[in-house]
Order: structure tokens, then sequence, then C-alpha cells
């Protein structure tokens, strides 16, 4: 059965006109400052006019400092009378992992990605027998994920990309677009758990109880180096990031999918049992296609 994201939060959000109707929420770890909390405010709340953020029972607004949120019930409050607090019909992606498929083009991203990285860029761990080419328990995770390339191309993204095989390759593949992690840190990723804000120092946010203690740390610098052409680009990071806010923060929160499907389980009678069967359908259909067309 689908988990619900809000089921562990600790600050709720509320329209004081509307108090059975919550607005969305968060797990807070210590990443959340004010500043920070106000700022994923603006991706999916929405107002006819200027707000304010109070945390229930005071009457001063929160100001955008590096202070740390507290845990609570926050109300946000229009500034002028008659002002509409709604959220975004903007929801986050239905994605399928990324590590789903393997393709030469992949492997070509893979290698890429861990020449770059060497280590989980995450939670800092070195692969000390990489020398031996043994990579076991390290992945090169898609940040855009390949089960959404024409969603890539309609954002404009390919012109982030400079490290590109040819003219037609529109950079959805390129290690601009990918981070090596520890397999159980990709899942996390692909499924939302975490961001990395590229406009806070490349600071981890955990949306969810912090398993790997990743909150709070910064991306390592190995794989974005602004001298080096590979380096991974600030705006999927940025998407990435806005996409968790989404997942986790509006409304009740998107539901967590499953993505453990044993050999002889019915994979296709799962994900149509649950929750946006369409569109992971779409996703997981597509990532497919991809792969086959990737191959010469």
């Amino acid at each position: 059965m689908p988990t619900s994201r809000s089921l562990i939060r600790n600050v709720h959000l509320y329209d004081p006109s509307r108090p059975n109707e919550p607005l969305g929420g968060l797990y807070l770890n210590p990443s959340v400052t004010r500043k920070k909390f106000l700022r994923m405010l603006e991706i999916f709340i929405r107002a006819n006019s200027p707000y304010s953020v109070l945390l229930r029972g005071t009457e001063i607004p929160l100001t955008p400092t590096d202070d740390p949120l507290q845990p609570g019930h926050y109300d946000i409050v229009c500034d002028v009378p008659g002002g509409i607090i709604t959220v975004t019909d903007e929801r986050c992606i239905a994605r399928a992992l990324s590590r789903s498929v393997s393709t030469r083009r992949n492997r070509k991203f893979r290698e890429q990605v861990r020449n770059r990285d060497g280590k989980c860029v995450i939670t800092g761990l070195p692969n000390p027998v990489a020398f031996m080419n043994d990579w076991t328990s390290f992945e090169a995770a898609h940040i855009f994920p390949l089960s959404h390339e024409e969603l890539f191309t309609s954002l404009n993204y390919p012109q982030f990309v400079a490290n590109r095989t040819d003219e037609t390759d529109i950079g959805i593949n390129s290690c601009q677009n990918g981070l090596l992690m520890q397999s159980t840190i990709h899942q996390q990723f692909d499924t939302f758990k975490f961001g990395i804000d590229p406009d806070d120092n490349y600071t981890i946010t955990c949306f969810s109880i912090d398993l790997y203690r990743v909150d709070g740390r910064t991306l390592d610098p190995v794989c974005r180096d602004p001298a080096d052409e590979r380096a991974v680009v600030d705006e999927f990071l940025r998407w990435h990031f806005r996409q968790a806010v989404l997942a986790n923060m509006k409304g009740e929160g998107e539901s967590v999918f499953e993505f453990d499907f044993p050999d002889g389980s019915d994979m296709v009678a799962e994900i149509l049992s649950g929750p946006r069967a369409g569109e992971r359908m779409e996703a997981e259909l597509s990532l497919r296609l991809n792969s086959v067309s990737s191959i010469p």
C-alpha cells in the first residue's frame, strides 16, 4: 500500500480561514532555516497579495534569517483584507528509477560519472577499489530522469549541457546530469526523499527521517568544479529540489511509490493498482523506449 509522506510531519501549514484544510507541511530536519522555509513556500503557495507566515500562538511573522525553523503549526495570512491563499496545481513528476535499464549510451554516462566523482558525492564515502573497476554499491544517478526526455527538451535544458557526444545528443545522458551515489542513497534521491539546493551553498536537505545522516551536508565539490566541462549543472539540481518540495510539502504530499519488484512479481499489476498509475506506466515505458533508441 502506498505510504503518505504527511504521516511524519512536524510542521503543518494552514490558511486560518480554512482551519480544517491543510495547505501542506514538512518533516523538519536541521538544515531548514527560516530563510529556506520561506523560499520553499514560494514554490507551491500561491497568493493574490503579499502574505505573512506566523507560528501559531505568536503574532510575529517569520523573517528570512538563518535561525532554525521550529516545529509546529504555521498560519499563512494575506497582508491585505480579502486576500486569497491557495496552492499550485503543479505536481512533481512520477519517475521510474533511473538504474532500471542499461544501454550503451547509459554505460558511457556511468563511466564518465565514475571517472569524475570517484566517491558518493552525497555521503562523501570514497570507493577504495575503484582502481580494480569494482563499483559494487555505487551507482550513477540521473538528476533529470531519462523517462522524461520530452520535458527535458521542452524546458530548453539542452542549452546547459556542454559535454555531449554529437549534435543529435540533447544531453540528458551527459555526466553533467549525473551524480555518483551509494545504491541506497540513489533510491532516496530518485524518490525525492532529499534534494540538493544550489542556491544555498549546495546544502542537502532531507525531507524525511534522515536514515543516512545526509541532512545539512554539502554536495561534494568534486562534481561541481566550474572549471571542469563535466561539472554538474545547477539548473538540474534546482529542478530536482523543486520536485522534492512539491512531493513532500504541498498538500498531503505525494504517495511514496513501490519500487521493489522481486523476480516473478507482477510489476505492471502492482503499478496499475497504485497511485498515479497512468503516469508511472508512461514513465516506465518511456524509459525502456529511450533505452532501445539509444543503442546504435
